[in-house]
């Protein structure tokens, strides 16, 4: 396997070579630090000092190239702009071709400029990171936090690429006013976006997204469902991966799985208490009822994620086999009088839960260029069917026999997403096709943006030097770099859940509680709903149905706000922390402590909650998409599984403490089930603050 480092060096721009991070010489000094301490010959103090140093002038020498270039590229749009309002008074079809070529030369000039500094940012976060492994020392917290945040940072240079979007900008803008406009007005800063777009524009917005983490709305979106991708070092000239195994209507098959399993998940919330009730059972066991479908896909991530190793198209037929099945029989458990039939039947559920499937189809299959709009797009037709299923039930207020079969409000979701799943069965059978499957290459490893937690304070009281094993020693020799910080076979994808907990650094624990954190309590708010509405306001199923369905309504809509504008001003740590804090509020305002409950209360706590929640969410599921470990992004257990694993973990907690609640009485289920999501809540501001420069 090729070392970072000597795929470093051949990617580097041959004329600026001598600007990049000397990342060779870097690993050669830390590893001479371990010989002296030692050895005794220098304290720690004197690493620390001179390590810093030696990053200050390393990113110095970085950032004082980089704005010497864009006063280069200053001057030369200038110029070029000096060409242009002399076309404007005696325009020549001629020399504007000319022109135009000469601002796609700095174009292509620039995006040279952005791949050196993605190259220099991704080549520090692995020395800082090498630094930690090999002393066990928490230093890049320190270093990113006294160098990121300060007045003049250097640092914000690198990994903010300041200054450059001016002119990203100026070329942008110039090139778009030497389209043929025909007499618009228009410019590059209205909206929408102009449909002319030159391509040079296309790859210094691709370039430019890749250094920010992407902040459109579309980019964002995409990255709430988690499928991962390997931080790569990027190459002027990166194409673009094989469309062999990419079919679109596959792809769509994909998309309308995950609709109709939300659909099918949310399609009972307003009507399981009293189905439970007709039941004879007591109207909180709607808890389990609607909590058992998350039990069972605890399981079926798992084994789901392993089957599609091998294949797409049989884990989707079992799936849609098996869910018709389970709403067969949650429909018929009404007439059999059976309590044990309806559990089973959702038990059946959420064995054909094949979400870990649609993500893995997306991530292997679908392209590099159009893989974060289908990453949206699986992440709509999520929130889609959450919206949807709530508005389905409060449809379906009928009630009639056909012989001696009963359909009425509890049992028509039974029958209708049987249908359902019936015709969607017909229509993989016919439309999918699977892609082949290729033998699999060892992973290249991705470089994680989390950094330890630990303050300078508490790391000089640890060791500094650990013991090295023989396989992270560096060989310093000029044909071979040093191997990363791990044999071979760990760079392999996690083969065990006990192996994948171990890769997640305190940073991404602390992002996977928060996210066990908006789960429970957004599954709270809707699961208990019926329950609540119908003890403190006499609300029907419809009534509870439109107030589930204008909830989900709202995830789409505030998403684009928080992708579009609010990420664009904020770092996504502070959307982050001041996401929790609004939860907390929400879950604190929606408590009984007035008599009587109004319908206002909560209604609006209730909506803040749930919105704060779902910024919390796309702004966690970012973070969490770029600190997790690249062995993380392949395999079975891989990154989205474990984000599923928590956050239905979270929905069966939630579900089973409703459930448990209601032998306190209906009129105590309201506190009782908020109490632990404020609990958590807390536990999970406390946590963000504690690794909050980690999130960097």
């Amino acid at each position: 396997m090729v070392a970072f480092g000597k795929k470093l060096k051949e990617r580097q721009i041959e004329e600026w070579q001598g600007y990049y991070i000397n990342y060779k010489l870097m690993k050669k000094r830390v590893k001479q630090y371990g010989n002296q301490i030692e050895t005794g010959a220098i304290e720690r103090r004197h690493v620390l000092k001179d390590f810093s140093r030696m990053l200050d002038i390393q990113i110095e020498k970085i950032v004082l190239f980089m704005l010497e270039q864009q006063g280069l590229f200053a001057n030369r749009i200038t110029r070029l702009n000096e060409q242009q309002d002399i076309l404007q008074e005696e325009p020549d079809i001629s020399k504007i071709s000319e022109l135009r070529e000469a601002y796609r030369a700095v174009g292509q000039d620039l995006l040279k400029l952005l791949f050196f500094v993605e190259i220099n940012a991704i080549g520090l976060r692995k020395i800082l990171k090498k630094f930690d492994k090999r002393f066990g020392y928490k230093f890049t917290d320190y270093y990113v936090k006294t160098r990121a945040n300060h007045p003049y940072s250097q640092l914000q240079q690198v990994f903010k690429h300041v200054g450059l979007g001016a002119v990203v900008g100026a070329i942008s803008r110039n090139l778009a006013d030497l389209q043929d406009r025909q007499g618009s007005y228009l410019s590059i800063y209205d909206q929408p976006a102009l449909p002319l777009q030159d391509p040079v524009v296309d790859k210094i917005k691709s370039a430019v997204d890749r250094l920010t983490n992407s902040t459109n709305f579309l980019n964002f979106l995409g990255q709430h469902a988690l499928i991962m991708h390997e931080e790569m070092l990027p190459s002027p000239s990166e194409d673009q991966v094989d469309d062999g195994r990419y079919h679109f209507m596959s792809l769509l098959l994909n998309l309308a799985n995950t609709f109709l399993y939300m659909v099918n998940t949310y399609i009972i919330v307003p009507t399981a208490d009293d189905y439970s009730m007709s039941l004879g059972a007591a109207a909180t066991v709607c808890g389990i009822v609607i909590g058992s479908m998350a039990v069972a896909q605890i399981f079926s991530s798992v084994y789901f994620s392993a089957w599609s190793n091998k294949s797409y198209f049989r884990p989707l037929v079992f799936s849609s086999i098996v869910l018709c099945v389970g709403n067969l029989m949650y429909a018929m458990a009404y007439d059999l009088n059976s309590i044990s039939v309806l559990l089973l039947g959702r038990l059946f559920c959420g064995l054909g839960s094949a979400r870990a499937v649609n993500r893995r189809y997306i991530s292997d299959c679908v392209p590099l260029k159009i893989r974060m709009q289908a990453s949206a797009g699986f992440v709509s037709a999520s929130a889609l069917g959450m919206a949807c299923g709530p508005a389905l039930a409060g449809l379906l207020q009928t009630n009639f026999k056909i012989y001696n079969i009963t359909f009425n409000q509890d049992t028509l979701p039974g029958w209708v997403m049987s249908v359902g799943w019936l015709l969607y069965l017909i229509w993989l059978w016919i439309s999918f096709r699977e892609p082949s499957f290729e033998t699999e290459v060892n992973d290249v490893p991705q470089e994680s943006n989390a950094v330890q937690h630990d303050n300078l304070e508490k790391g000089l009281v640890q060791p500094l030097l650990l013991t090295s094993t023989p396989h992270e020693q560096d060989n310093d020799g000029d044909e071979e770099d040093a191997s990363e910080e791990a044999p071979e076979e760990s760079r392999q994808p996690a083969n065990s859940l006990g192996a994948a907990y171990r890769l997640l650094t305190p940073s991404v624990k602390v992002q996977l509680l928060i996210y066990f954190m908006l789960k429970y309590a957004m599954e709270i708010l809707l699961s208990e709903s019926s329950v609540v509405t119908t003890y403190y306001f006499g609300w029907t199923t419809s009534s509870v149905s439109i107030f589930l369905f204008c909830l989900g309504l709202t995830v789409l809509p505030v998403n684009i706000v928080v992708g579009s504008y609010i990420s664009n001003m904020y770092e996504d740590r502070q959307i982050l922390l001041a996401s929790e804090i609004v939860v907390f509020l929400g879950i604190v305002f929606s408590f009984q402590f007035i008599i009587p409950y109004s319908v206002p209360q909560y209604v609006c706590s209730g909506l803040i909650m749930f919105v704060a929640a779902e910024v919390l969410e796309g702004v966690n599921l970012s973070l969490l998409s770029r600190v997790m470990s690249s062995r993380l992004s392949r395999g079975t257990y891989n990154g989205g599984l474990l984000s599923t694993e928590a956050g239905t973990f979270a929905r069966v907690i939630a579900d089973a403490t409703i459930t448990l609640a209601g032998y306190l009485g209906e009129s105590k289920v309201l506190n009782v089930t908020l109490l632990p999501s404020l609990v958590i809540c807390v536990g999970s501001i406390i946590a963000t603050c504690f690794t909050y420069n980690s999130l960097y």
